[in-house]
């Protein structure tokens, strides 16, 4: 998974570059670096908490309405406190039925401090889709891009649908090579501003098709920007917004969120809100449950189940991708963002696992493995003591 997730540090260091700060070891409000590959570990733990403080961000309000109650349950005999210790940990939540099974705090955060999602973002801009599809904003997934986003119109997006573009099979060329500093994921968020356009739209509409759509698989970080972009047109309101009516004023969270801009001043539709983890997992639970908030259902019925499937082979056995979420054949379906952010959901045990921390590295093989067989004792343990 390391080109992929390194793509989507390569997007928020142009973010980071062009919202006026300076490369520097040290991060702080006044001048934070151009990527965060580049930060110490010490740095990361830190400033992952506050990432609003270090580039510009628009608020996810919380709205005034009642918070979702997150009852104890019966605990599981799981510690977490050495996996926690050495793959940098700063929360841990288990949360089955409803009930919060395990729940874990490290790097010095509490329930009230913020964490950055990186790329579990996705999940959360796929979902905006899905909840402008039920209030008839976006007509449905066989729309054509060009529709919404005019911009592109003439390029390799012609033709494309929107279900092409979530699921990241639309054909068009995209290099995710970080570490040329000519690839289009180190060059899509440096595009300027020119004559009030969108510069995500500017730079995406010049890129030349490969494939025919829906033939190939390629991780995009630029499109889901594309994706982020639409349904921001579509639905006439900034993404932020959307998000705090659609979702974070709705399902009872319990706190305000952040959301990363980009050079135009939009958010990052693929990357970058920060929230306390009860939150995260919520917006597990809203997965869990097919988009149901309240009895009201904010996306169509089965959406869940449809976005969480393999709707495109990325090569991995067992695995794929869905709409803007990580697949495996079992039925269980992840949100993923470097530095080891983790929303697990496994609708067959109705259960959500969420990991937030601070990876010594963006991604590693180590990493990952410590990460599935921590799942797998929590699921074991969750299997040896089903809730009363």
């Amino acid at each position: 998974m390391n080109h992929r997730l390194v793509a989507l540090t390569a997007a928020l260091a142009g973010a980071l570059a062009l919202s006026g700060t300076a490369c520097a070891q040290q991060p702080t409000p006044e001048t934070a670096p151009a990527s965060v590959l580049f930060w110490s570990p010490q740095d990361r733990e830190r400033v992952f908490r506050s990432m609003e403080t270090v580039m510009p961000h628009a608020l996810v309000s919380r709205g005034a309405g009642p918070v979702r109650a997150l009852p104890t349950g019966e605990p599981i005999t799981v510690d977490p406190t050495a996996y926690m210790a050495a793959q940098r940990v700063a929360g841990v939540l288990v949360i089955q039925d409803g009930r919060i099974r395990l729940e874990r705090y490290g790097l010095g955060i509490g329930e009230t401090d913020r964490w950055v999602s990186f790329s579990m973002t996705k999940s959360l801009t796929s979902t905006l889709v899905a909840a402008a599809i039920a209030d008839g904003s976006i007509g449905g997934l066989n729309d054509p891009v060009v529709r919404y986003l005019p911009g592109l119109a003439g390029g390799g997006y012609d033709g494309v649908t929107l279900r092409q573009l979530l699921t990241m099979t639309s054909g068009v060329r995209w290099d995710e090579d970080y570490t040329d500093p000519d690839s289009d994921v180190a060059r899509f968020l440096s595009e300027p501003v020119r004559d009030g356009r969108n510069p995500v739209v500017s730079f995406m509409s010049r890129l030349p098709r490969e494939a025919e759509p829906g033939t190939r698989w390629n991780y995009s970080t630029g499109e889901t920007n594309l994706v982020g972009t639409l349904v921001a047109a579509a639905e006439n309101k900034p993404l932020a917004q959307l998000l705090s009516e659609r979702i974070w004023s709705r399902a009872g969270m319990e706190a305000d969120a952040f959301w990363a801009l980009d050079q135009g001043g939009r958010e990052i539709g693929g990357c970058c809100v920060s929230a306390v983890l009860r939150d995260w997992g919520r917006v597990g639970l809203l997965a869990l449950e097919d988009g149901m908030i309240g009895g009201e259902r904010i996306t169509p019925d089965g959406w869940f189940a449809e976005a969480g499937s393999k709707q495109a082979d990325t090569g991995a056995p067992g695995e794929g991708y869905g709409y803007q979420w990580w697949t495996q054949d079992d039925g269980v379906f992840n949100a993923y963002g470097i530095f080891g952010q983790t929303i697990r959901i496994d609708p067959e045990r109705r259960l959500v696992i969420v990991i937030l921390s601070a990876w010594p590295n963006a991604t590693g093989r180590a990493h990952s493995a410590a990460r599935r067989a921590f799942i797998a004792e929590v699921v074991a343990a969750v299997d040896a003591a089903p809730q009363a």
